[in-house]
């Protein structure tokens, strides 16, 4: 049963596969087989002499006839044939070519794809140019895409594309070829430029044609672009060097966060490669947990120790103990800030877990994890593993970043605060805070920024300043400390204002573990009865 099926079907597929053929030979066939018929039943030409009866049968004027016929039929199914084979080469052809336009075309800009910039850019560099002029390069990065995506949807992303794509158009020379590469990646292929100048007069009209907002049912869509830009044979003498160096050259030019072009230079790859191996030797650390902690201590007024700052170090082994200002943007880059800042955190509180129970741990959290609700859960996880109680830690966290994302720092401190960890916005004074957000946030305390400190004893407007911060946080009830107290001058003046706890190399230089605990072992009320 299951053959005949096959068979059924296979037939089928043979008729609709052949049917004009098949027509055609029926019809030759019907008819050649009707004309016969009527020679034979009509005797066509008359002859009057008839020899034979076989003569009579069939005559040669007859069978004449009747191969004319033949011969007829066999032309027209040639004919017929040859029809149709040269309609199936015109759909071949045109097939192909529409794979082919396919194939090297972007689907929704109608630009250039990768695959034709690539060959096009292949053929330039076997073609280059003499000096003075060059073969440039254009990568482009469009600013500000990825938030119209989230905002607004990804098919109104896609018409401001088919916007930026037509204005690129607009912008280059008649002869330059503008891709896309995918997403909001774009790149210019312009062909013997007047070197640098000329490539710089080209970015700049792609940029001017790229400020005025896409307008998309009524709605502005600002979009800029950052664009980097190689020149062949200047900067290299294969596609991919050339790319390369260009997109070198877009990385410090997206940096910038703004509509701008730069060029490559060799400063940059030499910055850009330095960057990449501390990428991953930082990946690689975080994986080993090989970061460490120093402790610098707050004073308070009689000098004993109120708190140790847990401040983070990288040892790298070429570079020597890196601060955090050095790894922390690599680590949120690449993803792993969260898991960096939980490991320390989790050490800082396992070393406050030794120390007396008057000796407060000061923690900072960078302002990059506030948009992660779920790290609070992970602080009070630390907490209890170390065994410290959650009224000794105190968080801090950059002002400027509190006053950013202040929604998202209300759901991520609350908790917290209701657990009993105390919340300080530290460099506070450079974030530009109004009453309104600080009594939104309910902070616990204040640290102020060291440039303030620095600047309060011979500086009138600093000192007054100072004498602000001071009262705005006592008008509040939140505890008061001074960052980068490095003179008895300064502490003086501090304490004049009412501000008793400060941190700085007066107060101490940051020391390792062993160091700080035997600092507030020593300053412990045991030891002093001891002495």
């Amino acid at each position: 049963m299951k053959n005949r099926s096959q068979f059924a079907g296979a037939l089928k597929d043979y008729l609709v596969r052949n049917r004009v053929k098949i027509f055609d030979l029926g019809f030759i066939i019907i008819t050649l087989a009707v004309l016969a018929l009527f020679a034979f039943q009509i005797d066509i030409f008359e002859n009057e002499a008839r020899e034979t009866r076989h003569q009579e049968t069939v005559e040669l004027d007859e069978l004449m006839v009747l191969t004319s016929l033949l011969m007829g039929g066999v032309l027209f199914y040639t004919w017929r044939r040859a029809r149709e084979h040269q309609r199936e080469n015109r759909q071949r052809i045109a097939a192909e070519r529409e794979v082919m336009s396919l194939a090297l075309q972007d689907p929704l800009t109608g630009l250039p794809n990768r695959r034709q910039f690539d060959d096009t850019l292949k053929a330039a560099v076997n073609a280059m140019p003499a000096e003075p002029e060059a073969h440039a390069v254009f990568l482009l990065d469009l600013n500000g895409f990825k938030r119209i995506n989230d905002v607004h949807g990804h098919p109104i992303g896609d018409q401001v594309l088919i916007h930026v794509g037509a204005r690129l158009l607009r912008a280059v020379r008649d002869g330059d070829l503008a891709a896309r590469l995918g997403g909001d990646e774009f790149a210019v292929l312009a062909r013997n430029v007047a070197g640098a100048e000329g490539a710089t007069n080209i970015a700049l009209r792609i940029i001017e044609s790229l400020t005025p907002p896409v307008v998309i049912n009524g709605v502005q869509h600002a979009v800029g672009t950052a664009i980097g830009v190689a020149l062949t044979p200047h900067d290299g003498d294969t596609p991919a060097e050339l790319l390369r160096k260009a997109d070198v050259a877009l990385y410090r030019a997206k940096s910038e966060r703004r509509s701008t072009v730069r060029f490559f230079e060799a400063e940059m790859d030499a910055r850009l490669q330095e960057r990449d191996a501390l990428e991953r030797a930082l990946l690689a650390d975080v994986e080993r947990d090989a970061f460490v902690l120093r402790f610098q201590p707050t004073r308070a007024g009689d000098g004993r120790i109120a708190s140790f700052e847990a401040m983070a170090r990288w040892p790298h082994p070429t570079l020597g103990d890196l601060e955090p200002d050095r790894f922390l943007p690599i680590a949120e880059e690449r993803g792993v800030l969260g898991r960096l800042t939980e490991q320390l955190l989790r050490k800082a509180c396992e070393a406050a877990a030794t120390w007396p129970a008057d000796v407060r741990l000061s923690f900072n959290l960078p302002g990059a994890l506030l948009t992660e609700p779920a790290f609070g859960l992970r602080v009070i996880s630390a907490l209890a593993e170390a065994g410290l109680s959650p009224n000794r830690l105190n968080l801090e966290i950059d002002e400027g970043m509190l006053i950013r994302h202040t929604e998202a720092a209300q759901a991520l401190l609350t908790p917290l605060r209701q657990a009993g960890v105390s919340v300080v916005a530290d460099h506070f004074g450079t974030g530009y805070s109004d009453l309104q957000n600080l009594h939104r946030l309910k902070l616990d305390g204040i640290k102020i920024d060291h440039s303030f400190i620095a600047a309060m004893t011979h500086d009138r407007q600093a000192s007054v300043l100072v004498k602000a911060l001071i009262g705005i946080a006592q008008g509040l009830d939140l505890a008061v400390a001074a960052d980068g107290v490095g003179g008895e001058d300064q502490k003086l003046a501090l304490a004049a204002l009412g501000c008793d706890q400060g941190q700085g190399a007066l107060h101490g230089d940051p020391v390792s573990l062993d160091d700080a605990r035997a600092m507030v072992t020593m300053a412990s009320p045991a030891a002093r009865r001891a002495r």
